[in-house]
């Protein structure tokens, strides 16, 4: 790899490792993509196969996501991927300068659907208000979700999101999938005929 591997960065990364070298160290001055919750990173590795001009960058909870994945891309030879195994609050808050991300997905989070759980759910508003801290001004924020309460939910919480803007305004959300890759889930859900809710927002 170019100046990641000249780092000593590998694909697969530890919240605190990429906090410590820090963004450029991995992607050598690219706009970075961030996609929060990668799942099986179909999403990601597609869109960093098709686009070395950016640099992306996943984020997963799941330790053993991360390593699968990462095995996949270099597997590929992907160089402009780095998947960090941690929480997207401490991301946002700890790791993310200001205004570093060009663009970013948030695809079917967990929708946490009982109300005692509410407070999981990674729509909240101390996030989202901190997400837009590390979006560059402009930079377009994607979210999906196949639940209809958790779409609800979502909608509330980006739309008294003061920083940002709906791009699909008056409608608070689409039916209809942005321009790009699908993911398994994803394509399973539809054909069993779930209504998904697609969100499209920038920062102002």
């Amino acid at each position: 790899m170019s100046s990641s591997a000249d780092a000593g960065l590998s694909v697969a990364l530890e919240g605190e490792a990429l906090r410590a070298a820090g963004l450029d160290a991995c992607f050598g001055g690219r706009p970075v993509v961030l996609e929060v919750g990668f799942g099986r990173a179909e999403l990601i590795l597609a869109l960093a196969q098709a686009d070395p001009a950016r640099g992306y960058l996943g984020v997963e909870v799941s330790r053993r996501r991360v390593a699968k994945a990462a095995r996949r891309a270099e597997k590929a030879g992907i160089e402009n991927v780095r998947l960090v195994h941690a929480n997207a609050e401490f991301m946002v808050e700890r790791v993310l300068p200001a205004s570093s991300i060009r663009e970013c997905w948030i695809n079917f989070s967990d929708p946490w659907p009982k109300k005692r759980h509410f407070k999981r759910r990674l729509f909240q508003p101390e996030f989202v208000a901190r997400l837009c801290t590390v979006l560059e001004p402009g930079a377009p924020l994607h979210a999906a979700t196949d639940h209809t309460g958790y779409a609800a939910w979502i909608d509330g919480v980006l739309a008294g999101a003061p920083g940002l803007e709906n791009l699909q305004a008056p409608r608070h959300w689409s039916e209809t999938a942005p321009a790009r890759p699908v993911t398994a889930y994803e394509a399973e859900w539809l054909a069993e005929g779930r209504h998904i809710a697609y969100f499209e927002y920038r920062r102002k």
